[in-house]
């Protein structure tokens, strides 16, 4: 045991550690920003000086997203070809270090997460998994829990006299759980009919302590020598990480074990696809993923497939409660199909239904931004020059190792100079005739940034259209819609995806309440 002497003078040397550490790195930060090359583009004015820049004003605006604006100048353009330049080259442009860590202690080193030959190692080995027939599959369960949450709220509605008010958010957010369990792994969450189990609430553990940022864990993020520090909920977070990994290895013994057996149906739940296509003779040994990538993508699967899909859903609906015409355009659409079963080709034959899902993930875009850092120096092209803030004309741009870039989800969504005068109204109609400005963004799908694009663009993005049009389908065609709030009242909050607020109600957490009754046919 040591003495109080020998404790202080321990207590004294770490301290000049860390004074030294931040001592290096606010030279190193201040150093960068004087002989940046970015440093005379044009931008907002710095209302913050040295210390705060403009973050202020990034936290005041409802789209931003606030743990990712702790950082140096950053990069911010709406030029599509630098863009796609900073997409496309992986190897220069990947997710900051910080990043990184913070998203890793949700979903660990899953193909969120991981960069170069280990995420194109994964990547390889999950695509078989995502395809249209793969998607075609999972319908089935996509309609059945759909048609699950329908029942349920017709059973709740008529107990409150007719008309309910439901919180869609939660509601959604305990539906695509449901389903990603089922779809993504063969579990059965139940979480709709509130049931408990170890999986879920691990789940909810992490998701819910790692969306938040305590001052040590930021000190850890951007200062790796100390991430041996020890924040308030880092013991909740391991035992539930462990919780995870136990049922993980579970599943994937058994989606093994399924694969194995020849003499029984294959699983189609996504684990077993990647299991099967990761056993192919075809693939050589060492291009195989080890079964610890391969648990990896459990806790992926549910960040990914989860509250994204929900938080979509959710906004299609607050975009419909808005407009009765649009809403019943709609559903006179939806009524035509003659049957409650429809395949994913009948989905994706039905034009209105494809342009409301189009516009609610242009307008609505559950992840509102993200951030690359250049790990070496490069030039970034552009597709239109611009003037320096010394009058300077440049038709590239000149970046240095470490700077970070921002890719604007959002704002190349509802670029006005790209969609029109009307960007940032809701107005399916506009898919009638796609702008040619748009046939510019480099998205993987709808032309806009939504799922991202190239080899890092989201890999279920035909997962999660398909999943959208089946609950969209079912809950509209069952139900009308009206907002139980003025609008003015609804607001939006991002951690890892933006979900509704009430301004009325600060500590209600997310939340959207529509006023919900079954729709009767004249």
């Amino acid at each position: 045991m040591l003495d109080p002497t020998a404790l202080g003078q321990l207590l004294k040397a770490f301290g000049a550690i860390l004074a030294a550490l931040g001592l290096y790195k606010g030279l190193r930060l201040i150093y960068g920003e004087l002989t940046s090359p970015v440093r005379n583009l044009p931008g907002p004015p710095n209302s913050g000086g040295w210390i705060y820049g403009n973050f202020k004003e990034m936290w005041s605006e409802e789209d931003a997203v606030p743990q990712e604006s702790i950082q140096a100048t950053r990069l911010f353009t709406t030029d599509t070809k630098a863009l796609n330049h900073v997409l496309m080259n992986t190897n220069i442009y990947q997710r900051p270090k910080a990043s990184r860590y913070t998203l890793g202690r949700i979903v660990g080193e899953g193909v969120l997460v991981v960069e170069g030959d280990k995420h194109r190692q994964q990547r390889k080995v999950m695509n078989p998994a995502f395809g249209p027939a793969q998607i075609r599959e999972l319908n089935d369960i996509f309609l059945m829990k759909s048609e699950q949450l329908r029942d349920m709220w017709v059973a709740n509605i008529a107990e409150s006299g007719g008309i309910g008010r439901i919180d869609i958010l939660s509601w959604l957010s305990k539906t695509t759980l449901d389903i990603i369990g089922l779809a993504g792994f063969n579990y059965k969450f139940d979480a709709i009919n509130d049931n408990q189990n170890e999986l879920n609430s691990a789940f909810s553990t992490i998701f819910h302590a790692g969306t938040s940022m305590p001052i040590v864990l930021m000190i850890k993020a951007f200062f790796p020598p100390l991430r041996f520090l020890r924040a308030e909920k880092d013991a909740v977070i391991e035992a539930s990480q462990r919780t995870m990994m136990r049922i993980g290895n579970q599943l994937l013994r058994e989606s093994k074990l399924s694969a194995e057996d020849k003499s029984t149906s294959k699983s189609r739940d996504l684990l077993s696809l990647l299991v099967h296509s990761n056993m192919s003779t075809d693939l050589p040994a060492h291009q195989r993923m080890s079964d610890e990538d391969v648990v990896a993508q459990v806790p992926t699967f549910l960040v990914a497939g989860h509250e994204t899909t929900s938080t979509a859903t959710t906004w299609a609906l607050f975009a419909l409660s808005q407009d009765a015409a649009i809403q019943t355009k709609l559903r006179e659409e939806l009524l035509a199909v003659n049957t409650e079963s429809p395949t994913m080709e009948d989905l994706n034959a039905l034009p209105y239904l494809d342009m409301i899902v189009r516009e609610t993930l242009r307008i609505y875009a559950p992840v509102t931004s993200t951030v690359r850092e250049a790990t070496q120096d490069d030039i970034l092209p552009l597709k239109e020059p611009f003037v320096d803030r010394k009058g300077v004309v440049h038709d590239s741009i000149r970046v240095r190792k470490g700077q970070t870039i921002q890719i604007p989800i959002l704002a190349m969504n509802r670029n006005k100079q790209i969609w029109g005068e009307d960007a940032k109204e809701f107005r399916p109609e506009r898919w009638e005739s796609t702008p040619e400005a748009a046939t510019t963004i480099p998205g993987v799908w709808g032309n806009m940034l939504t799922f991202l694009g190239g080899p890092r663009s989201c890999i279920g993005y035909r997962f999660a259209l398909v999943e959208m049009k089946a609950l969209i389908f079912t809950l509209v065609r069952a139900f009308e819609f009206e907002l139980a709030v003025p609008v003015s009242d609804v607001g939006k909050k991002s951690t890892i995806v933006q979900r509704p607020v009430l301004l009325s109600d600060p500590n209600g957490g997310n939340q959207l309440p529509l006023l919900v009754k079954p729709y009767v046919r004249a």
